[in-house]
């Protein structure tokens, strides 16, 4: 009985989470988290249920899931002569300035993945508001997109040091690691290949006319399946739901509304309950004391300077001034992939308690700030 109650009270909120998101006008993952931190705060729900830490675990996975869906490969493709040059430089002093602040101010590590980590999350948010027409926006999607590649591969490695540290377990987890992405481009290949010379199989397996929800079944199938793989090999479970979510990506164009299908279902319920989950560890008398404010202030400048830097090092000659704060600033609001870290880093002992607040703080602060400040120089140039 607690746990149809626990579910119930979870349902309201994530039924109740859009209307206060669009009577604030921030985004509804904010608004879950707050939501979440706030019924464990009154003692409506209790937080330390451990089937829905569970659940929220398959929402954080199928969070994952749908970065992969965002990345087209072939049309990196077609942009990487044109931009390639740019976004080595771009990521080589975004990097760069995460290790130099790590150097000088001793920092935990984690501050290395944290500091340059991107996400399309909110990046979808600002193209599905202004369009992309702006120069700037047309630019952060396809960082966005290197990005997610680059932070996911960086969460699993930061995952393996959580828990292996630098031992024979670690290496032997990214050769494993390596060897799963040798043969993901490899199977990548072979189905361009197979579907290049029997187009009609794309169709066999997610049929145009299809009443009986096959190409969401194909999905699902892929994702629970590559996560198991992932789970066998002792490797970060997200990477097997990021993969599943490029190749249905990329192998099934034809259903151009599975993508948004997708979104829904991960939008509707399962994304808000890892959000929800996330706010659920958090005790807001601690979150909001001075410490904490401070801690994640300096994370939100950390993260907002280095980009700011990096772009202006690769972007200031195609962007101009305002094109370029505007892009640094879009850059600069990785919410899900931050809490992600957060999240893996609490649960192996890699941060304290107290920079767990300050990283998820830090996420929420980025959403709704820098989201305002966006559009307030948007208003300002029309």
């Amino acid at each position: 009985m607690q746990s149809v109650a626990l579910l119930s009270g979870i349902v309201i909120l994530i039924l109740v989470a859009p209307l206060f998101a669009r009577t604030l006008k921030v985004s509804v993952a904010v608004v879950e988290i707050i939501l979440g931190a706030l019924v464990v705060w009154l003692g409506f729900i209790d937080g330390n249920n451990e089937q829905f830490k569970d659940i929220a675990k398959i929402g954080f996975f199928y969070l994952m899931f749908l970065a992969g869906v965002e990345v087209n490969i072939r049309k990196f493709i077609t942009f990487k002569d044109k931009y390639i040059k740019n976004i080595i430089l771009y990521f080589s002093s975004l990097y760069g300035i995460s290790f130099l602040l790590y150097f000088i101010f001793d920092l935990n590590p984690v501050y290395i993945v944290v500091i340059p980590i991107v996400s399309l999350g909110m990046i979808m948010v600002l193209i599905n508001e202004h369009g992309k027409e702006h120069k700037w926006l047309e630019l952060s999607l396809i960082i966005g997109v290197i990005g997610e590649l680059i932070s996911i591969s960086a969460l699993v490695i930061f995952d393996a040091i959580a828990v292996h540290g630098f031992g024979e377990e670690f290496y032997k987890n990214i050769s494993i690691l390596i060897v799963v992405l040798i043969v993901t481009v490899y199977v990548f290949k072979a189905l361009s290949i197979l579907f290049w010379w029997f187009p009609a199989l794309r169709k066999t397996i997610m049929p145009d006319n299809d009443s009986m929800s096959q190409d969401i079944r194909v999905s699902m199938a892929l994702f629970f399946i590559l996560i198991a793989i992932m789970q066998y090999l002792h490797i970060d479970m997200v990477l097997g739901a990021f993969i599943a979510g490029v190749f249905i990506a990329n192998f099934f164009e034809h259903k151009v509304e599975l993508p948004q299908t997708l979104h829904r279902v991960g939008f509707g319920f399962l994304v808000p309950l890892f959000f929800i989950y996330v706010g659920t560890t958090l005790d807001i008398n601690v979150l909001l004391t001075i410490n904490i404010l401070f801690e994640a202030s300096l994370i939100v400048m950390a993260m907002v300077l280095a980009r700011i830097v990096s772009s202006f090092v690769a972007y200031y000659r195609y962007l101009g001034v305002r094109g370029t704060i505007l892009f640094s600033l879009g850059d600069s609001m990785p919410l899900t992939f931050l809490i992600a870290i957060a999240t893996i880093a609490i649960s192996n002992n890699a941060i304290s308690l107290d920079e767990y607040y300050a990283f998820v703080l830090a996420a929420i602060i980025e959403a709704i700030v820098i989201m305002i400040v966006i559009k307030f120089i948007l208003k300002k140039i029309k």
